[in-house]
């Protein structure tokens, strides 16, 4: 099985950008958790970011027929981004959407999720242990 783990913008920043919502741990963290958990459930796995919203559509794009499932958290396209629903409906790849921080405990603006209508799954509000319960989920499929 293969997975994709796909970050949107600002998500490079983890660790320096607001702290008290998203945790002092780094991307480098992130993506060495990832990868440890990956090994330990026998996945492939393939991680990347992007702060730029057609470069997340093209590698959606790209997924098709070569990846088994998607974890994804796309930032600020979450609530903005009609464009990455349609990559991820094209492809209908199996997706978990994740949140770091608990949306439905932040700005009205930050309850509508665009992409949760192609998800299989939400996860919110776990900090980058969603992450982890997203690829252990995916791998259980």
């Amino acid at each position: 099985m293969k997975i994709l783990v796909l970050n949107g913008p600002n998500l490079n920043m983890l660790g320096l950008r607001e702290p008290g919502i998203y945790g002092s741990e780094s991307y480098a963290d992130l993506v060495r958790m990832l990868e440890e958990s990956a090994q330990t459930l026998g996945v492939e796995l393939e991680v990347f970011q992007s702060n730029h919203e057609g470069v997340l559509v093209d590698k959606i794009q790209e997924a098709y027929g070569r990846i088994d499932g998607i974890v994804f958290n796309p930032g600020a396209y979450t609530h903005t981004s009609i464009a990455l629903l349609d990559a991820l409906k094209a492809v209908s790849i199996p997706t978990v959407e994740v949140h770091i921080s608990d949306l439905s405990k932040r700005e009205a603006f930050r309850q509508i999720s665009y992409i949760r209508a192609a998800c299989v799954k939400t996860i919110s509000g776990h900090g980058l242990q969603g992450y982890i319960e997203a690829l252990t989920f995916l791998a259980g499929r």
